[in-house]
């Protein structure tokens, strides 16, 4: 299979072209001008609302969509007790949150003096969920489509959060995607609705939302919460392990960036695997190799993962594949299933007890499909004429 010879994504990745010099068209920068479009409105809208005055009509500055991650807990604490903005920490109680998620929550509730706010719609968005995994996508696919659970998943809170922010009168939505989620995410509230609908179509749309957006889809301008990427005033300082540092210090989190995925983290290296060809983080390790490439001092990062500068990321991604695939299908031994989950993601830096966390998930994956309904399936043949 070919692959980019400077980041190694696969031509037959979604919404990526190989060139003739084997140089893909994301090292090409071949979606820079949507991607610098996006970011300048992203940018112009951090900045109006840091120099925005609190709004009489608003008991709260923003909606701050608070998932327990070391970015959304990071910047909380710092909106609340360095900004002094009126915070309305808003989690919307996604079903397939891990324990450890959970966890950072309750610490920055003893913490940070917000207003958090619990939402929660379990049945719809499994019904969601349930039409992602079941459905088969159109190939050749486009950019993202690899991730396309884990997108719809997050649009259906956003959504939520929206309508939220709406009813209440609450100007701006706070969204705390790392500098690379920012560049890949619609950022204008009546354009993150019309996309559900493009994905979803009206019937199970006006299903999962009762009819509610259509208020949305035709309000005034200035009636619409707009959505701030706070990321964007430090993308060239970025630094994930920096970020985790300070929060453990201040006693706001207790795991690992990996350790605090959702449940459906195997789930989604399934989808992108049976699909795609591809583990559910690829572009971020292709976003790492590219940097590498230009930058070996690894002075800029841009991605919420950190990969080791040593690690193979093509031979993770094939042993990752193979075990999902048999997981999927039924097939091995789940104790060296185990060992080679956990050598995996020591590979890619996790600690022994965060391995553990979550090869652990990867095996209970067959269970967490059978509760959402989802219908697993095994494609390929190992190439030394293993699995089936």
């Amino acid at each position: 299979m070919p692959i980019c010879t400077v980041c190694a994504l696969k031509d037959s990745h979604p919404g990526v072209t190989l060139g003739d010099d084997g140089v893909c068209s994301l090292c090409k920068l071949d979606v820079a001008g949507d991607l610098m479009e996006n970011f300048a409105y992203t940018r112009r809208i951090f900045e109006e609302f840091t120099r925005s005055s609190p709004d009489p009509r608003a008991d709260h500055d923003c909606l701050f969509m608070y998932s327990g991650g070391k970015d959304s807990t990071y910047m909380l604490d710092k909106f609340v007790n360095e900004y002094g903005k009126r915070v309305l920490a808003y989690t919307f109680d996604v079903p397939f949150e891990s324990a450890h998620a959970a966890e950072n929550i309750r610490l920055a509730r003893e913490r940070i003096p917000a207003t958090f706010v619990l939402d929660s719609d379990d049945d719809n968005i499994k019904a969601m969920m349930r039409e992602v995994f079941n459905r088969t996508p159109a190939k050749p696919g486009t950019y993202l489509d690899e991730k396309l659970p884990c997108v719809s998943c997050r649009s259906f809170f956003v959504i939520r959060a929206i309508l939220h922010a709406f009813r209440h009168r609450i100007p701006y939505i706070v969204l705390c995607a790392d500098p690379q989620q920012i560049l890949t995410m619609e950022s204008d509230t009546r354009e993150v609705v019309r996309g559900f609908y493009r994905t979803f179509g009206r019937r199970l749309t006006g299903e999962l939302f009762r009819g509610e957006l259509e208020e949305v889809l035709f309000a005034d301008e200035e009636e619409l919460p707009r959505i701030v990427f706070p990321f964007i005033a430090m993308r060239y300082a970025y630094d994930p392990d920096r970020i985790v540092a300070e929060l453990k210090a201040k006693g706001l989190y207790t795991s690992s960036p990996m350790e605090t995925h959702c449940t459906l983290f195997p789930l989604l290296n399934y989808y992108s695997f049976v699909n795609w060809d591809c583990m559910f983080y690829k572009l971020n390790a292709a976003s790492h190799r590219r940097s590498v490439r230009r930058d070996a001092n690894h002075r800029r990062s841009t991605f919420s993962i950190a990969f080791p500068r040593a690690a193979d990321l093509p031979s993770i991604e094939e042993r990752l594949k193979w075990v999902v695939l048999d997981i999927a299908g039924n097939r091995g031994d789940p104790a060296a299933q185990e060992r080679e989950l956990i050598d995996v993601f020591r590979r890619l830096d996790a600690s022994e007890e965060a391995a553990r966390f979550v090869a652990q998930g990867f095996l209970a994956m067959r269970e967490t499909a059978a509760e959402l309904g989802i219908t697993l399936r095994s494609n390929g043949t190992r190439s030394n004429g293993t699995g089936t």
